[in-house]
């Protein structure tokens, strides 16, 4: 396994553990960290060299080499010549574009192997944040530009300990929210009062900041064929009534309202009838064995000590997907990373929508999720998990069966607050 630096000596701080880095170098063989931006280009970059946070005006290029050995070396521009000063090393600086050649000739030209914001054949959007043109920049140097990927995850993916403690509060709060959806839907299915998607998410959202949670988005609250839609959100034009015997998918990510925070996200699928149809069981039980095939694939392997890439665990779970018949209708990646983005910079499970040959590192966090979508109706299950030294947990519980939610009164109640464990 790969040493991981304290993430707290890192996000945030006012300087770079240089020396952490320096390790992880020579650690995976690399002679540089080469950070970029322009411009709010290069997020990762800026997160990394402490910019995250606003404060400084930066609206020219600046380059920030670490070397596995030695001094690092910053090339800023000179009405910007403090942007990094915080960071230790020597500055250099540019105004014309002569100087800023010569500049980057001093950090590239020795060439050897630099780990950049760069994914071959753009493969991994989330670090695919170097422009080409700045690539190829660099090679012309003598450079070998590598993917940081790994790097990345370890100083920008890697949760502490305080941040994993809002993870799991974060977690409780969706699944208390998540149980009050399921009980207003059971409730108006028991006294025949109506109810609509737009409604129900409405009411998550109330429930959100009594919570003291924030996200990106309100929740998805998708009935019967709008569950069929991964990504369907509820809108005053598109809503519609949740009636008897129809699926209702819920999916809803938050974090704490606090600096540091990272997110969590879930989504579980209810049945507003007494008991739950043939087809609709048996597409939600495929979903399940996927899920828990993933998981399986995962505490295996961190239990062994054996390497894991996000590939790899998606390939679990589509694997049971096809076998029971559906792979064409399981159309999105397993799972993907999770930080204080909602999707974040780590690792994805992933061998569908890309190939991601990224490790699983102690300390990352990430979702587990396959879906089944029909014209009729889908399913998701979808839980997280976070990867320890020597254990990767699920931070929640798992859900064994669609709920039923037409029982009526404390019974539909009961139902939707019951997890069932696997």
């Amino acid at each position: 396994m790969p040493t991981i630096p304290d993430p707290a000596a890192i996000l945030g701080a006012v300087t770079m553990d240089i020396e952490a880095v320096q390790a992880a170098l020579r650690e995976d063989g690399l002679d540089g960290w080469l950070l970029y931006d322009f411009h709010g280009s290069n997020p990762i970059a800026r997160t990394l060299a402490g910019l995250g946070g606003g404060g400084k005006l930066t609206t020219r290029r600046w380059y920030y080499l670490v070397p596995a050995a030695g001094e690092p070396l910053a090339l800023v521009h000179r009405i910007e010549q403090d942007v990094l000063a915080h960071l230790p090393g020597r500055r250099r600086l540019y105004a014309g574009r002569a100087q800023l050649e010569a500049g980057l000739a001093e950090l590239a030209g020795g060439g050897g192997r630099l780990a950049m914001e760069y994914s071959p054949d753009g493969a991994i959007p989330y670090i695919s944040r170097v422009d080409a043109g700045t690539v190829e920049a660099v090679r012309r140097l003598g450079a070998a530009v590598v993917s940081s990927g790994d790097l990345v995850q370890r100083f920008e993916a890697v949760w502490s300990a305080d941040a994993l403690a809002t993870h799991r509060a974060a977690s409780a709060s969706l699944y208390r929210i998540k149980d009050r959806a399921f009980a207003l839907v059971a409730e108006r299915m028991a006294t025949g009062a109506p109810v609509n998607e737009l409604e129900v998410q409405q009411a998550m959202v109330g429930w959100f900041e009594q919570e003291g949670l924030v996200s990106d988005s309100a929740p998805v609250v998708a009935a019967q064929e709008h569950s069929g839609n991964p990504h369907y959100l509820p809108t005053p034009a598109s809503s519609r009534a949740i009636g008897r015997d129809e699926i209702v998918l819920l999916d809803l990510w938050g974090k704490r309202d606090a600096a540091g925070a990272v997110y969590a996200d879930i989504t579980w699928v209810g049945y507003t009838g007494a008991h739950v149809p043939a087809e609709e069981a048996a597409v939600f039980r495929a979903a399940r064995e996927a899920r828990d095939a993933a998981v399986a694939r995962v505490r295996d392997a961190v239990r062994a000590g054996r390497e894991l890439r996000g590939w790899e665990v998606d390939r679990a779970a589509r694997e049971v997907i096809d076998g029971a018949g559906f792979g064409a209708r399981f159309v999105h990646r397993t799972g993907h990373s999770l930080g204080q983005e909602v999707h974040g910079n780590g690792v994805h499970m992933d061998d569908y929508e890309t190939h991601d040959d990224r490790r699983l590192l102690p300390g990352t966090g990430f979702t587990i999720e396959p879906g089944i979508y029909l014209e009729r109706f889908g399913v998701r299950t979808e839980i997280n998990m976070h990867v320890g030294p020597r254990e990767a947990t699920v931070t929640g519980p798992l859900q064994a069966a669609l709920l039923t939610l037409g029982t009526g009164g404390e019974s539909g109640v009961a139902a939707s607050r019951s997890y069932g464990v696997t």
